[in-house]
């Protein structure tokens, strides 16, 4: 009888902790839609580890350069403002190349990047990701593509100790986020995979070729805006993307 009595404690117990877990991440999430985020785990974590400082300074996406914008969607997820926080596309591709043998393709989203970001632990594992595909669907929900792009460019990692557009800016070329040139947006961007490792104010070759390649993707893909009417277009766009990723799917299948 206390035998069982124990496990209906438990499993009430876990029941209490999974709503409470439920409760807050939705609170905070809302709460993030007006509030900026002090601080993020991968910051405390860099502090702790390293004994990074903490360089940052919140700007709206009003105040910075939108070659900032324009260079994250060109670099890291192209259909941003028309899937609903993931690629199917990336994703696909990412599993063909892991089949295959080939180098590992990133599929992550602006959105699932920076629901990791705000959320989350830096360390790869299947239950980040569960939670990294949980708090994404939160902030597609709840905070909009243009939010979304504000928190990313506010809090990605550009350097040691370095987080956010204008911290980079100000660090990296003596100006303010709101000045950079489409050159020196790039070569940030561009350091993004290993921020820790690579320099934009004085890039490598290597650096300067993707920072060319990106800057060639960003005068191809024009000058995206956050207006309803833009997205609606964005999304009707990546529907006719996917249909076409399906098509070419099955027609591999075939042979």
């Amino acid at each position: 009888m206390a035998k069982g009595k124990s496990k209906r404690g438990f499993w009430k117990i876990l029941g209490l902790i999974i709503l409470l877990f439920f409760l807050l991440s939705i609170f905070f999430t809302i709460i993030f839609r007006w509030v900026n985020p002090p601080v993020t785990p991968l910051m405390v974590i860099r502090k702790v580890q390293y004994g990074y400082p903490i360089e940052k300074k919140w700007k709206p996406i009003e105040e910075i350069s939108p070659y900032m914008y324009r260079a994250a969607i060109a670099s890291e997820d192209n259909y941003f403002l028309g899937h609903n926080g993931f690629d199917v596309i990336a994703i696909d591709q990412a599993v063909k190349e892991r089949k295959s043998g080939m180098r590992k393709r990133g599929a992550s989203t602006i959105s699932q990047q920076t629901a990791k970001n705000v959320f989350l632990w830096p360390k790869s594992s299947w239950l980040r990701k569960g939670f990294e595909v949980y708090y994404t669907f939160l902030i597609e929900t709840f905070w909009g593509k243009e939010r979304i792009m504000e928190v990313y460019l506010n809090v990605i990692e550009m350097g040691p100790g370095i987080y956010g557009a204008e911290a980079a800016a100000q660090h990296y070329f003596h100006c303010s986020a709101k000045h950079l040139s489409a050159r020196q947006a790039a070569l940030i961007t561009a350091c993004y995979p290993a921020p820790l490792h690579r320099n934009p104010a004085r890039p490598s070759g290597y650096l300067n070729r993707q920072a060319g390649v990106i800057q060639g993707r960003m005068a191809r893909y024009g000058n995206p805006q956050f207006t309803d009417e833009y997205i609606k277009g964005c999304r009707k766009r990546y529907k006719e993307a996917v249909k076409k990723w399906e098509k070419k799917k099955a027609i591999r299948k075939k042979h």
